[in-house]
C-alpha cells in the first residue's frame, strides 16, 4: 500500500499574495526609516555600538527586500527562508555584540587598559 500525495498545483500569484505584499512593503518602509534613522545616528555619534546597530537594522530592511522579492518570484522559497533565518541570527548576534560590548567591563575597555 502507497500512500499518495498531491501537492497542489496552483501557486499564490500576486492577487493571492496582495495581503501579504502590503505588509511586506510597510515593513520595508518602517524597516528602512528605521535604518536611515540608525545611520544618522552612528553618523552624529560615531561609536562603535551605533555602526552595529545600523548593521543589524540594514540587515532587518533587507529581510524585508528578501520578502518582497519572494512574492513577486524573484527569491525561490528554500532560499527565502535560508536568508531570512541567516539575517535573523545575524541580527541577534550583532545586537547583542553591540549591548555586550559598550558594557562595564566588556572586551574593547579591558583591552584599552
Amino acid at each position: 500500500m502507497t500512500l499518495a500525495t498531491t501537492a497542489p498545483t496552483d501557486t499564490w500569484g500576486i492577487e493571492g499574495a496582495l495581503p501579504i505584499l502590503v505588509v511586506i512593503v510597510l515593513a520595508s518602509i518602517g524597516t528602512g526609516v528605521l535604518f536611515l534613522v540608525s545611520v544618522i545616528a552612528y553618523r552624529r555619534r560615531r561609536r562603535a555600538q551605533y555602526r552595529w546597530i545600523a548593521v543589524a537594522m540594514g540587515a532587518l530592511w533587507t529581510r524585508s527586500i528578501v520578502g518582497a522579492g519572494t512574492v513577486f518570484g524573484i527569491v525561490p522559497m528554500p532560499a527565502h527562508h535560508f536568508i531570512s533565518h541567516t539575517l535573523d541570527l545575524s541580527i541577534a548576534a550583532i545586537v547583542l555584540y553591540a549591548v555586550y560590548s559598550d558594557a562595564p567591563g566588556s572586551l574593547e575597555e579591558s583591552n584599552s587598559r
